[in-house]
């Protein structure tokens, strides 16, 4: 059984919990706060917090996610404009991430899904799906599977490349709900 420590205990940090647990899997809450004091010793870490906290977890508790798979779910949207990126052109966070901790298997996942659409499992009259892309192919498997056993869709998005993507549709789907175009029980779903 794969075991995950989420790091943060907000809307998405709870939904993907549940996801996990309803799937069999063995998950632990940690609060952001809490980081700092924390021994992590499970299999899989899953960053649920804002783009912008993630310096400071990495700095606090980055040599105990050695060997370990890491999961960024962040979306690095300049919250102050809500218009762009704060990446680089062509890269990514989960990319940046992957270059700070060389020793982790860094995925990207759930950043193109709403907590609503996480608990509900639906996206209209669609299952939800999850989408992970990363370069270590035994990673995104085992996170495939816990997600799947959760009840939901997941689906391997490819290499670490395709978090550019993910993140570009993350960011989309955030402003088309923060200006009411969509709601947020609503989001992209995949139709097969």
């Amino acid at each position: 059984m794969t075991t995950y420590t989420i790091i943060g205990t907000g809307n998405m940090g709870t939904a993907i919990g549940n996801v996990l647990a309803a799937g069999g899997a063995d998950v632990t809450h940690l609060a952001h706060a809490e980081v700092g004091n924390a021994t992590i010793s499970t299999d899989v870490v899953v960053l649920a917090v804002p783009y912008s906290a993630v310096d400071e977890i990495i700095a606090a508790v980055g040599d105990q996610l050695a060997g370990k798979t890491v999961v960024d779910i962040t979306n690095p949207l300049n919250f102050e404009t809500f218009d762009s990126l704060v990446v680089p052109e062509g890269s990514s966070a989960t990319a940046q991430l992957q270059a700070r901790l060389p020793k982790s298997s860094v995925l990207k996942a759930f950043n193109t899904n709403f907590a609503a659409t996480l608990s509900s499992k639906t996206v209209g009259d669609a299952t939800t799906t999850v989408l992970v892309a990363g370069d270590d192919a035994s990673a995104k498997v085992a996170l495939i599977e816990s997600i799947t056993a959760g009840g939901i869709g997941a689906i391997d998005a490819g290499s670490l490349a395709r978090a550019h993507e993910l993140e570009a549709m993350g960011f989309l789907q955030l402003t088309l709900a923060a200006n009411e175009h969509i709601g947020w029980t609503a989001g992209f779903a995949v139709a097969k």
